[in-house]
């Protein structure tokens, strides 16, 4: 047995190696005992203060801990032997760069968790749709300057030239700017959307040719749910290059009605059909006080009778409409007023 483990591979002797591997292996043990702790006593512990803040930390930290106690347990581990110093620059160039990207994880963690816990809570009772619209962003722009920087300081601890690779990038982003401008429209549009508020969520909006709710606004696209039940996804751009149309803030809705009688009707009978009209408006409960009614014209096959009435916001316009025609349908044959359908009449004359 001890004659194995004074055999030498790649430079350092099997027991070095047996060694190395026992301390890995006890990092990974001691990472499943501490995991066993926070989630056993730790977090029970955080339960029961009033603060939510530590149990925010306790939660977030877990498990990036256990990976930063791994990684140190493959530190110890590989300084237990003995390496080339090329390949030992290596591994600490490495080592150190999963280092910090796992504590830049442990940071954009943190701070999403504080924000879902602390700031969500803020905007839902707020009155305003704008800081609901824009804390997600905020979020995603928080979570990528972290990574963005995390990233920085590891490739700057590993030797890379960061001053060489922004510079880089700046070229490098003048070009994409140029070759991306629809992009870069498109987020300008969403910033439009969010400083004029033409329609917040919710909102039923028509542009270039669809109509329906809007479900989401993003800083490149805003997603709307047509009456089909599909979802569009619309470029931001097109609300600042196009005319959109809020449904939802029209203050009712407008119903026009054309209505055609015979020609045989009688001037008291037109009167008691736009009395009738009138009345059956008016005594919904939908609809506005505010009636337009008038015998506006003489078709081709019938006496024109126009009808324009509002329904309040807020009521089922549909079920209004249906209310008012079925009723106009029920009062009309009740007075024997006779809708008109186009008609001809040919004359004859006969030449002796």
């Amino acid at each position: 047995m001890s004659d194995f483990l004074e055999k030498t591979f790649y430079g350092n002797t099997s027991g070095s190696w047996l060694l190395s591997l026992a301390i890995v292996i006890g990092a990974v043990i001691l990472g499943k005992i501490l995991f066993w702790f926070i989630n056993k006593i730790v977090k029970k512990i955080a339960a029961k203060s009033k603060s939510k803040i530590d149990d925010i930390i306790v939660d977030m930290v877990e498990e990036p801990s256990i990976v930063l106690l791994v990684l140190f347990g493959i530190w110890f581990a590989f300084k237990s032997l003995t390496f080339e110093q090329t390949f030992e620059d290596l591994f600490v160039k490495g080592f150190f760069f999963v280092v910090i990207v796992t504590v830049t994880w442990l940071i954009a963690r943190l701070l999403d968790a504080i924000i879902s816990e602390y700031l969500e809570p803020i905007t839902k009772k707020s009155e305003s749709d704008l800081d609901d619209q824009l804390l997600p962003i905020f979020k995603k722009a928080i979570r990528s300057i972290v990574w963005i920087l995390g990233v920085i300081i590891a490739l700057d601890n590993t030797g890379f030239d960061i001053g060489a690779v922004l510079a880089g990038l700046g070229i490098g982003g003048l070009a994409l700017a140029m070759a991306a401008k629809d992009l870069v429209s498109n987020v300008f549009g969403g910033i439009t959307i969010f400083t004029d508020k033409p329609f917040k969520i919710k909102d039923r909006i028509k542009i270039g040719g669809f109509d329906g709710t809007v479900e989401e606004i993003g800083i490149r696209s805003t997603k709307i749910r047509t009456l089909a039940g599909r979802v569009v996804t619309v470029p931001n751009a097109k609300f600042t290059d196009g005319m959109v149309e809020n449904v939802s803030v029209e203050p009712s809705r407008k119903v026009v009605l054309n209505l055609g009688l015979i020609y045989d009707t009688k001037p008291d009978q037109m009167q008691l059909a736009m009395d009738t009209l009138r009345e059956i408006v008016s005594s919904h409960n939908s609809t506005e006080e505010t009636i337009h009614l008038a015998f506006n014209n003489f078709g081709d096959s019938s006496l024109g009778i126009l009808l324009i009435y509002y329904i309040r916001k807020g009521e089922d316009i549909l079920k209004t409409q249906t209310d008012i025609n079925l009723a106009i349908i029920g009062r009309f044959a009740e007075n024997k007023l006779e809708f008109a359908y186009p008609t001809q009449t040919i004359l004859t004359q006969q030449i002796n």
